[in-house]
């Protein structure tokens, strides 16, 4: 009975079902999108004495609302426009992503989502009662949006763009020209942009690195989390910047029916981390490229079973599976035979026979053999 009331309030979140059955019995994980973890040990050994101090010393009340004050102002280094009164945090990025969807949307208000996406970013409007407009990655554009069909998405009423930046689950980067383009279009409308920025930091080459929508836009949105560039889930903090600081204040308002406030602990925890940021990221980003190498080299091997647009960002790609059945069977049989858990696309909405690919895990060089051996016996 209580399954049905939640199907008749929000549909089914299909990727997280499909992670929740799979992700913590499956023993070779090959579909993650997040970068290779650190332990509580290494996290504290980053810290300085004052840091050290302050965890030993911490108390277990509540926190503020709106995060940390020292933890806002270490995240608002991440941006160049962005002060930490323009700063909200949350319990990862699923709940940033709820409270500003619930803060800004009234039925029938226009939103225009790129696909495909993290399934909440589409169906919460959706089920919040907007017009949305859907804006397709385009496989033939490399995994990019076609800049007549942005013009044609737009509105004198849109409401709200919705986009993800770097993309999962393809791996791609918005060009510069569709991203200036986006920009204007918005500003000429008086729209929100929302840019989920989950994979900032790990570009495959960090040149390419698309400016924060927080930093580029008055009226952009961006969120970000400690989980996915800087590995690091278990945290479960995430944070909205903005410079239009009525919206930050006001989303901070809703998470007052959500979570109401952080756990003390992942705080300073997160405050000791992005204090260290450049370690993390090097770290992480060099067990990336290692991957992506070996990415290249299994690819051309199988190039009869499978078939790619090469990842620009992230530490995630789509691949597509040629000359079999549908993918979803296909990622079953795998996980069931060999223990090793790849993630239809379907999940993400991407119609065809695609499946993501994860590329942060230093375990990668182990797993991959196993996935060969199957597709080559089956």
């Amino acid at each position: 009975m209580r399954k049905e009331i939640f199907l008749n309030t929000l549909r089914p979140f299909l990727l997280e079902e499909f992670m929740k059955e799979y992700e913590f019995t499956a023993p070779y994980m090959l579909c993650s999108s997040v970068a290779e973890s650190w332990s509580l040990k290494e996290i504290l050994e980053m810290a300085d004495p004052e840091l050290h101090e302050r965890w030993h010393t911490l108390s277990l009340e509540y926190t503020e609302p709106a995060g940390m004050p020292l933890l806002r102002h270490e995240i608002s280094s991440l941006y160049t426009c962005i002060d930490s009164d323009h700063i909200s945090t949350f319990a990862g990025a699923e709940e940033g992503i709820y409270c500003t969807m619930r803060t800004l949307i009234k039925p029938n208000d226009h939103v225009i989502v790129v696909t495909p996406c993290y399934q909440s970013l589409l169906t919460l409007p959706q089920d919040l009662g907007a017009d949305v407009t859907r804006l397709p990655l385009l496989r033939e554009l490399n995994w990019n949006i076609d800049p007549d069909m942005l013009k044609k998405a737009f509105r004198r009423n849109t409401k709200l763009v919705v986009l993800n930046i770097p993309h999962n689950p393809t791996g791609s980067l918005i060009d510069k020209e569709v991203f200036d383009l986006l920009i204007s279009l918005a500003r000429h409308c008086g729209s929100y942009i929302f840019s989920d920025e989950v994979y900032r930091f790990l570009e495959v080459d960090e040149t390419t690195r698309t400016p924060s929508i927080a930093d580029a836009y008055e009226r952009g949105i961006t969120l970000n989390v400690m989980s996915k560039s800087f590995g690091l889930p278990g945290l479960r903090i995430g944070w909205l910047a903005s410079q239009d600081t009525d919206l930050t204040h006001a989303v901070g308002s809703y998470k007052l029916y959500t979570s109401i406030c952080n756990s003390a602990p992942s705080e300073l925890l997160s405050l000791m981390a992005l204090g260290k940021r450049d370690y993390i990221l090097k770290r992480n980003r060099t067990v990336m490229l290692n991957n992506i190498a070996l990415l290249d080299n299994f690819m051309e091997r199988n190039e009869k079973h499978l078939s790619w647009i090469r990842p620009r960002s992230g530490s995630m790609a789509t691949i597509e599976l040629k000359g079999r059945g549908p993918v979803e069977s296909f990622v079953k049989e795998l996980v069931t035979k060999t223990g090793v858990l790849l993630l239809p696309a379907s999940v993400f909405g991407l119609q065809g026979n695609f499946f993501r690919i994860g590329f942060g895990k230093k375990t990668m060089a182990e797993i991959l053999p196993r996935l060969e051996e199957f597709l080559c016996k089956s």
